[in-house]
């Protein structure tokens, strides 16, 4: 089975075209609510990552996880907590970790700024402001994020509990992950794909490719050429 984490302002819903249209021998997708893990209390992202692998591990035993941005990070920290676990994963839009303190300590401060926003500010104006970010240009269709103001409190504690900058540099650790992992980075998202490019190989079997003529949010901007990256993946992973 495929286990879908979202982004960061994002739904279980945003799989659902993916879940919708693949074909039925990867055996499903399961899309995850990851807010529900910040419904009651704060969770590092460490103790969100062996929370995950735990939970699938319970009732999947060759799973393959799939991460978008904040979900493809703590993916990794899933994947990290028990490398054994996966069958294979797929990578998209993530950060492996800031390298620097001082970039650590700058996105700490960036992002309580978003979770004060998310929190207590008005919910379409805290959208909006999210989507007019560079990096989320040409986003494609998802679903409509006024209905997450109801989970605005899990959302706020996400900006501080999982920002990047509590993140460690998870790349030392990277050769523990032995599952074939893909790591997929859109044209436009030159950062990114710098990055993607970069951290790929120091997985044990690891491999970058670039989707064209998109940015950060590939599976929405080109959903069709994503969904084949996917499949033909998942087609060679499935034969090791």
């Amino acid at each position: 089975m495929i286990w879908a984490l979202h982004g960061a302002v994002g739904m279980a819903a945003d799989w659902r075209y993916f879940a919708d249209t693949m074909p039925a021998h990867h055996r499903g997708v399961r899309r995850l609510d990851l807010w529900r893990f910040l419904d009651c209390c704060p969770m590092s992202l460490d103790q969100c990552g062996r929370a995950l692998a735990e939970e699938i591990k319970r009732v999947d035993p060759e799973p393959t996880l799939l991460g978008y941005s904040m979900g493809g990070r703590l993916a990794l920290h899933a994947m990290l907590n028990q490398p054994g676990l996966w069958k294979s994963a797929i990578i998209v839009s993530a950060h492996p970790g800031l390298t620097q303190e001082a970039e650590r300590v700058a996105r700490r401060e960036k992002d309580a700024e978003w979770s004060a926003l998310a929190l207590k500010g008005d919910w379409s104006d805290f959208l909006s402001k999210w989507n007019d970010q560079d990096i989320l240009g040409g986003s494609g269709e998802m679903p409509d994020r006024l209905q997450l103001k109801d989970r605005r409190v899990s959302v706020a504690r996400s900006f501080v509990d999982w920002s990047l900058g509590t993140q460690a540099d998870l790349t030392a650790e990277f050769a523990k992950i032995t599952c074939p992992t893909l790591w997929l980075t859109g044209e436009r998202d030159v950062k990114f794909g710098a990055l993607g490019e970069q951290v790929a190989p120091l997985l044990a079997s690891g491999r970058h490719q670039v989707i064209a003529d998109c940015g950060h949010r590939i599976p929405w901007e080109q959903p069709k050429a994503f969904q084949q990256a996917c499949l033909e993946f998942l087609g060679n992973a499935l034969e090791t």
